[in-house]
């Protein structure tokens, strides 16, 4: 069991929670992700890590409140626990000194991007990050990443601010201006990182996007995350999640994720009857709504 030390509504339908598991803390890395599983029937769901405390012996994720899996831990309250939690898995994300790089996240995207960012700089390149949002209200934890970063942009797509429009727009316009960029990072939901690698696909700058699509066990032995990247098959799992998002098979992993849809609406439905008592707790305190790009 893994107690919930720190539970926090950051935006509509996105929840940071921090949990107290002294081991995977000891030995997390940029890019890597838990496996969570609520209870003895919940399913085992991919977070990627928000961070780390050695010291405290803590860890963080950022999720975005979608299918029965997240509501049921969005349900759960700091002092709770869920019964496992297994990482830090996948391989830690390239760090070296690349020179210049773009950090683009959204929406829980915005999560790994910090300890991301933080260690890019680390390593001595400059860090321009560009966060998107449906609106303002969408955007948090601007201080930190302005605070880590060279220099920060956030686009916003209802265009109520000086920057309007989505990562992949700022991007193309970026790029196009002549701008120096040696890599960029994405982290968000998979349709952003899609349209990102397509932006900066003409201007051959190497793209890598961390991809967690649905698993089972996580070690590689299942296949139910397998994608396509260059005409091979692998395992976001154990070869990833970090991707070249130029050589991903971006039809082939959506319709992969859409395959269960039927079954997790009844799923949703069917834990939203029993359980109405606990989202009209999570309603009053915020983390419920609906946020579509």
């Amino acid at each position: 069991m893994y107690r919930i030390c720190e539970k926090e509504v950051l935006a509509p339908n996105i929840i940071h929670m921090c949990f107290e598991a002294p081991r995977i803390a000891g030995a997390a890395r940029p890019g890597q992700f838990l496996i969570v599983r609520v209870d003895e029937r919940g399913e085992r769901l991919p977070l990627s890590l928000a961070g780390w405390d050695p010291e405290k012996g803590t860890v963080d994720v950022v999720f975005y409140v979608l299918g029965t899996s997240t509501m049921k831990l969005a349900s759960l309250k700091e002092g709770d626990c869920v019964l496992n939690l297994a990482g830090p898995l996948g391989e830690p994300t390239e760090i070296s000194h690349f020179g210049d790089v773009i950090c683009a996240c959204g929406c829980f995207g915005i999560g790994p991007a910090i300890p991301l960012i933080k260690s890019l700089k680390d390593a001595g390149n400059r860090v321009v990050t560009v966060v998107e949002g449906r609106s303002r209200s969408f955007i948090f934890w601007e201080d930190r990443l302005r605070s880590l970063s060279d220099k920060l942009h956030v686009v916003l797509g209802d265009g109520s601010c000086s920057e309007p429009g989505w990562a992949n727009e700022f991007i193309s316009r970026y790029l196009s201006e002549g701008n120096r960029v040696d890599r960029i990072f994405v982290h968000g939901c998979p349709f952003m990182m899609m349209v990102v690698s397509e932006a900066s696909r003409p201007f051959g700058v190497k793209t890598v996007v961390s991809l967690t699509p649905l698993m089972v066990d996580g070690t590689g032995m299942c296949g139910a995350c397998r994608v396509e990247v260059g005409g091979e098959t692998r395992f976001a799992c154990v070869d990833g999640p970090d991707f070249d998002g130029h050589l991903v098979n971006w039809r082939m992993l959506t319709n992969r994720m859409k395959q269960l849809v039927g079954e997790e609406d009844l799923s949703q439905r069917l834990w939203e009857r029993r359980n109405w008592h606990r989202l009209v707790q999570i309603q009053t305190n915020g983390g419920m709504g609906r946020c579509y790009r």
